[in-house]
């Protein structure tokens, strides 16, 4: 029992000092713009190159032209990939993001699934959520809608998405099962999951998945490839690859997961249709 305790006043901690953080970026307008550890969500892109946010968000696979669409502020220089890239979005889908922030990925979905389509951006932090709806009514978005919840226990119905997109959020969780469960739950039969998320390419230390710093900078949170295939085969999911981007030069924003063994990866896996 002592010890049950010990690992929920754990996860508790690690949420609080997740909130805290995105909290505090979204007031900021920024990571770029934060005090504090490099994490993956700012300072240079993943050829080694600095800049702001845009500049960031083209080295993860961002077009110009996308990026300049968006409301100002959507863009707040965060994530490890594009989960709107890895997988082609079809006119009138339901899309739901896993930790939406300031509505970047929601946006671009919402582009591509069209007026007859619809998005769905669900986060923990009632400063993002509130950033995000101010873009969407900025931006005209009448397809997207931002939702305050955990991604553990999503406030979304059974079978009512197409697909489930993230971006380098599922990491910062203190138990992915339930994520990934939820995610299985939300999605109609034939439905796919398209993250991308940071994992481990080698064991991480108890002590540095105690340290809260490092957790929530898209560190040491990370399960490596073998755990994440697990989870999400266990959730349900059929069809999972996961594909592993390892920069050539490690930017200065990756240095504390690189020291990990943590890259960014694409992840991809299809919620089997029922009888078969």
């Amino acid at each position: 029992m002592n010890k049950g305790r010990k690992a929920k006043a754990a996860a508790d901690l690690r949420r609080q000092v997740v909130r805290a953080r995105y909290g505090g970026i979204a007031s900021g307008g920024g990571c770029c713009s934060t005090e504090g550890e490099s994490s993956s969500c700012c300072t240079s892109g993943i050829d080694g190159s600095s800049g702001p946010p845009t500049a960031v968000a083209t080295q993860l696979g961002y077009s110009t032209q996308d990026l300049a669409a968006l409301p100002a502020g959507a863009n707040l220089g965060l994530g490890c990939g594009n989960p709107t890239a890895i997988l082609a979005l079809k006119p009138r889908q339901v899309v739901l993001d896993l930790g939406s922030g300031a509505g970047i990925d929601c946006f671009l979905a919402a582009k591509r699934v069209g007026a007859k389509g619809r998005v769905i951006g669900v986060d923990m932090t009632p400063e993002m959520v509130g950033k995000a709806r101010e873009n969407a009514r900025k931006g005209r978005y009448a397809n997207v809608e931002f939702r305050l919840g955990e991604i553990e226990h999503l406030p979304v119905a059974n079978d009512s998405v197409d697909v489930v997109i993230s971006n380098c959020v599922i990491n910062l969780v203190p138990e992915k099962g339930p994520v990934y469960r939820e995610a299985f739950r939300v999605l109609r039969p034939g439905g796919h999951l398209a993250i991308s998320d940071v994992v481990a390419t080698r064991p991480i230390s108890a002590r540095a998945r105690a340290d809260t710093s490092l957790w929530s900078s898209c560190s040491s949170g990370a399960l490596e490839v073998k755990a994440v295939k697990t989870l999400l085969k266990k959730a349900g999911f059929e069809d999972v690859h996961l594909d592993l981007k390892i920069p050539e030069k490690v930017p200065d924003s990756l240095r504390g997961q690189a020291s990990l063994g943590v890259v960014p990866a694409d992840i991809r896996a299809v919620k089997p249709r029922k009888g078969g």
